[in-house]
């Protein structure tokens, strides 16, 4: 997504470019419904003095609010900063800032928080926003000094800090990377003081966002918080194809989407048998190709050649689990085909031409109606010949 306050793409989405009304809703990146908003504190409680501050992107911190300000979700706040101050929106306020402080910093001591000092002035968001407006041309300014120096970084967002005095580099790099020389440059440049924070690829695509190949905005970008790992072992129980370019997401790595149905999965996969085991029959040995857990249905094919062994078997769990049970008890049935499970493949009624609207000589006969006939000559009367 893209506003002035989370990024830089000046009120549009960053992939779509449909200013807002794309799938996400709008401008809401990682915003949080407060659900506690209705429900009144007990008598004699005061409201938690604790708030979350959202920043550009994702960045988040906690703030302590004690001089004891009004503040409502969206307020736009000057805090405490090292140097100076910073500015930020109210994404948090009252208990639903406490449950998240307890999720997001268990170790959070209030007493060493940053103070929020007061509710933005004009001049404060003027000076925030023509500070945010030079962060585009200063990210590419800075890639050219990186490239002078043959850095192997790439420098993928610029944040000045809302009174101009400090802009934080985020980069990306394979390895360790040597850029004193390029703070000495950039602060010349810049005239700022500078601070290096190298994140990884997948950071970068949720600051960066982007359209994913389902179609809709980044996970990373919208609402996922947390990067959990991704293993390709989630990809081979949802029995896809371990293809680098269709597993791999904007990132370079594989899809956080593949955790999403992960559990449903294994879950589901519980009642099958081992696809490690082959099956024994008098035609020869069978091995697993494939399951289909929807259908609940497991593939086998003969290892040998002959005639009448070739071609995939559709079992089910339970057909396998008895042909094993067979097998253990030096038992082999004569074919894989006794125990097939046979598909019904429902009838769709083919598309019938009713009316015959779909005929391409239907109007044929309108224009022979209205083709006009050829008179015939008159015949001459012989008797009134000269």
């Amino acid at each position: 997504m893209g506003c002035s306050s989370c990024s830089t793409g000046g009120g549009t989405p960053r992939g779509c470019k449909n200013n807002g009304t794309c799938s996400s809703g709008g401008c809401d990146k990682l915003g949080v419904f407060d659900w506690l908003a209705n429900m009144q504190l007990p008598s004699g409680k005061s409201q938690f003095d604790i708030l979350e501050i959202r920043f550009k992107n994702s960045r988040k911190a906690f703030y302590r609010n004690i001089k004891g300000l009004s503040l409502n979700v969206g307020d736009v706040v000057v805090v405490e900063s090292s140097p100076g101050y910073d500015v930020g929106v109210v994404s948090i306020v009252g208990e639903l800032a406490r449950i998240q402080v307890q999720k997001k910093a268990a170790n959070f001591k209030p007493h060493e928080a940053r103070q929020i000092l007061r509710i933005a002035t004009q001049e404060d968001v003027d000076k925030w926003v023509a500070a945010r407006g030079k962060e585009y041309e200063t990210m590419h300014q800075s890639r050219e000094m990186a490239i002078r120096l043959n850095l192997e970084m790439k420098i993928s967002d610029v944040e000045f800090q809302g009174d101009g005095s400090k802009a934080t580099f985020y980069y990306t790099a394979d390895g360790r990377v040597d850029f004193r020389q390029l703070i000495k440059d950039m602060a010349d440049t810049f005239r700022v003081r500078i601070e290096m924070r190298q994140i990884g690829a997948r950071q970068e695509s949720s600051r960066l966002g982007g359209i994913g190949s389902c179609g809709r905005e980044l996970c990373c970008s919208t609402w996922l918080t947390d990067f959990r790992s991704v293993s390709t072992s989630a990809a081979r129980y949802q029995q896809l194809s371990l293809n680098p370019q269709k597993l791999a997401g904007q990132c370079g790595k594989l899809k956080c989407c593949l955790n999403f149905e992960l559990d449903m999965y294994l879950e589901a996969v519980k009642g099958f048998p081992s696809t490690n085991i082959k099956l024994y029959t008098k035609k020869g040995s069978a091995f697993h190709i494939k399951t289909d857990v929807f259908k609940r249905l497991m593939w086998y094919i003969y290892e040998s050649d002959e005639p009448g062994a070739s071609g995939m078997i559709a079992l089910t769990p339970e057909r396998v689990a008895e042909v094993i049970k067979m097998n253990k008890a030096k038992e082999n049935p004569i074919d894989l085909k006794d125990f097939k499970e046979e598909i019904v493949v429902p009838k769709v009624d083919d598309y019938t031409n009713v009316v015959g609207q779909d005929d391409l000589s239907r109007f044929d006969d309108v224009f022979k109606k209205k083709r006009k006939k050829k008179k015939k000559p008159r015949p001459q009367n012989q008797n009134n010949k000269p």
